[in-house]
């Protein structure tokens, strides 16, 4: 199968001086679970962006599906529509009757363990729920590659436990090819098959993990590949 993304040489600034992302070369493998981690402004949301296609590379290439869906930070919902609404929304913007549109979405909702809250609107949602219709809206479209943009920093520890559960469960059972940008290194050893380290814009190293799945965050096994990660991270700066 084809890698769904491949980036060449990509780079993109937004003034002469100053370099967002620099020389990146990637490829991401079909069904594969991959994330970026890095400190704040590392550039690793607009590497996201551009791979979804919302920003454009000033230098190198990009080689993306065109069956792409994202989620935001925030979630991003719409508050005039209820949660079926808003994840119906992309189909509903290809024309769809109704009446499909609102069978998809109550069956993504159920994915998401949301069906009962279809008719509520976002403000009637708790943030981990918010954060569900997100991801839920996202697979409404069937995408081939889902992209999640710091998905879980805004929640509780154990809202965010959850919906890494979640998050596992899908992927597994869809078998998508996933992206992930986080800042937390064992939020990223939890859930991904490679972790992409960005400084400055660069993406240098790139670390497979070497962890079974389910994986035990209080295991021998996870401690010493996140003691390794960090020591990685410490000797690059």
């Amino acid at each position: 199968m084809t890698d769904p993304i491949i980036l060449k040489n990509t780079s993109k600034s937004y003034d002469p001086k100053t370099w967002a992302v620099q020389h990146v070369n990637l490829r991401v493998h079909a069904g594969e679970f991959f994330c970026i981690v890095g400190p704040s402004g590392c550039g690793k949301s607009t590497l996201l962006k551009l791979i979804a296609n919302l920003e454009e590379p000033t230098e190198g290439k990009i080689e993306a599906s065109n069956r792409t869906a994202m989620v935001f930070q925030s979630g991003a919902l719409l508050p005039w529509l209820t949660a079926r609404d808003n994840v119906g929304l992309g189909l509903t913007m290809q024309g769809l009757p109704r009446e499909r549109v609102t069978r998809a979405a109550t069956r993504y909702l159920a994915m998401v363990g949301l069906k009962p809250f279809g008719s509520r609107f976002p403000r009637e949602l708790s943030g981990g729920q918010r954060q569900r219709v997100g991801i839920a809206r996202a697979l409404a479209i069937e995408p081939e590659v889902l992209l999640l943009d710091e998905p879980f920093s805004s929640l509780d520890q154990m809202t965010t436990e959850e919906l890494h559960r979640d998050l596992l469960g899908i992927w597994q059972q869809n078998r998508l090819t996933i992206v992930m940008v986080s800042h937390l290194l064992d939020e990223a050893l939890l859930l991904a098959d490679r972790i992409a380290i960005m400084r400055q814009g660069t993406m240098n190293t790139i670390v497979p993990v070497q962890i079974g799945r389910p994986r035990d965050p209080h295991g021998q096994p996870f401690i010493t590949q996140l003691k390794r990660l960090k020591h990685l991270i410490a000797s690059t700066k």
